[in-house]
């Protein structure tokens, strides 16, 4: 693997929001003030999606008391804690510049009433495990396992039945002596 592409695999995030132009989505990001860090959420309207790897970005608009503003995150950044998507829309285009224009209820896209909200992730890297797969003794003992657990069930079922005659004979006696 190149170098470049090796450095660019370490920071890419292992599983991803799946994100569509015109959801609706709730952004968790982290805001630094200080010595401080807290998280800010950003509810909007996603209007374009580019890029690719480590620059992939999304571009999410909402309007704020009459203005409309619009902020662009990177999909793999840290400071990104995470995406939530609050309504799937309907959308026809890649790029939903159109809704600039918009005021009010206009600036709205359509709701796909027969999606589901899920909160789809893609998995981008996938953790390795190293183990050694020892076959013969898992064989073994996998054989000795099952003998005993069928034992036992047996053993249990037993005491069951019993405890059942009995209560029956009990509910006899009890309707004799109630006569």
């Amino acid at each position: 693997m190149d170098i470049i592409k090796s450095i660019e695999h370490e920071q890419l995030k292992n599983k991803i929001p799946d994100l569509k132009v015109g959801n609706t989505v709730r952004v968790h990001q982290r805001i630094k003030e200080g010595n401080r860090e807290r998280i800010q959420v950003f509810e909007g309207t996603i209007i374009k999606k580019q890029g690719g790897g480590v620059n992939a970005s999304f571009t999410v608009r909402k309007i704020a008391y009459g203005v409309g503003v619009e902020k662009t995150f990177l999909v793999h950044s840290p400071m990104v804690e995470k995406v939530e998507v609050v309504r799937v829309g309907k959308a026809r285009r890649a790029r939903l510049y159109y809704l600039r224009d918009r005021i009010g209820k206009a600036a709205k896209t359509k709701e796909d009433t027969g999606a589901r909200i899920e909160n789809k992730e893609i998995t981008i890297k996938e953790e390795i495990s190293e183990e050694t797969p020892v076959e013969t003794p898992a064989v073994e003992n996998v054989a000795e396992t099952e003998t005993p657990v069928a034992e036992e069930v047996k053993e249990e079922t037993a005491p069951v039945e019993e405890a059942k005659t009995e209560v029956k004979e009990e509910t006899a006696t009890d309707k004799k002596e109630e006569k």
